[in-house]
């Protein structure tokens, strides 16, 4: 009976051995096929940047050999949360985030951190630093855009600002650097601002109601990003005034890029949105693997206009 005993306590032994080898590989959840998964959570996946980046992500999630889940928070921080905290329950080995807004978004951040799952931001910001940051600086967007205005007026004229949705990273930083060139050339009057939330169909009723209010005073228009430029271009164009209006949007979507090829848009400022994604991909999958990684990957803007346009094309 003891030499029975010792031989089932030595199996027993034996098996937990091999039990915590195979366990003990890896921290991460994994698929059913020990591929990490990484949850996404876009911010609106009716504005066609996000659908840039989801494409990008995708795509470099598929060639690095990773599972993605991504989600559409639809244009609400609430719902986003929830969705990390879902994210979090199915015990995803990192998380990437296109923050909806600053403050509403950052428990996202605390949430994932608190469970010890990595979280890396892409195109915008938190107040709670994630564990780190792939997009670019997008006061530079807008002091590139007001630039480009201001030499289009030289230097005298009348601004309207279109903002994005409101305590979003992207419309607080592009008014910011939308003001530094307005403020520092005494020529240029910003005549109004208002928000059209990044929707071209907002910004075409808001542009109808300042031509209804402005009409010959208006002279630029800086849509915060091409959705709303193009929003404003169509309804200057129904009024018969585009061609004395200078009309200049931000990221360089499909449809901007042709309408600066076809002359309804003056310019718009390329943003990077499939270096962002894989970027974002790299960053999350060195984050789970315990790798060193750069806590902020800043990609320049470059602005485009009739001049370079068939680059972007």
């Amino acid at each position: 009976m003891k030499k029975i005993a010792k031989i089932i306590t030595m199996l027993v032994v034996i098996l937990m051995v091999l039990t915590s080898a195979s366990c003990g590989g890896s921290s991460s959840s994994g698929d059913g096929d020990g591929r990490l998964i990484i949850g996404v959570s876009l911010m609106n996946l009716q504005v066609e940047f996000s659908i840039v980046l989801r494409n990008a992500i995708q795509a470099r999630a598929d060639q690095l050999g990773v599972t993605v889940i991504i989600n559409d928070a639809q244009g609400d921080a609430s719902r986003q949360l929830q969705q990390v905290e879902s994210f979090i329950a199915q015990q995803v080995d990192g998380i990437i985030l296109q923050p909806l807004e600053q403050e509403a978004s950052s428990p996202c951040i605390d949430r994932a951190r608190a469970a010890g799952i990595p979280i890396v931001n892409v195109n915008s910001h938190t107040i709670t630093d994630p564990d780190a940051f792939v997009g670019s600086d997008d006061r530079d967007s807008a002091v590139i855009a007001l630039t480009y205005i201001n030499s289009r007026l030289s230097g005298n004229g009348n601004v309207l600002m279109m903002h994005g949705h409101p305590g979003q990273t992207a419309e607080i930083q592009r008014a910011e650097g939308a003001m530094t060139i307005i403020n520092a050339n005494p020529g240029l009057t910003l005549l109004d601002q208002q928000t059209a939330s990044w929707d071209r169909a907002r910004a075409m009723t808001l542009m109808e109601n300042w031509i209804q209010r402005y009409g010959a005073q208006i002279n630029a228009v800086f849509g915060q990003n091409d959705e709303m430029a193009l929003g404003a271009a169509n309804a200057l164009i129904q009024a018969g005034m585009k061609n004395n209006v200078v009309v200049v949007g931000v990221d360089a979507v499909e449809d901007a890029v042709i309408a600066v090829n076809e002359g309804v848009l003056d310019a718009t400022v390329f943003q990077d949105g499939v270096g962002q994604g894989h970027g974002s991909v790299e960053t999350i999958i060195k984050l789970i693997r315990g790798e060193t990684v750069t806590p902020s990957v800043l990609i320049p803007f470059i602005l485009v206009t009739r001049d370079n346009v068939n680059d972007y094309l």
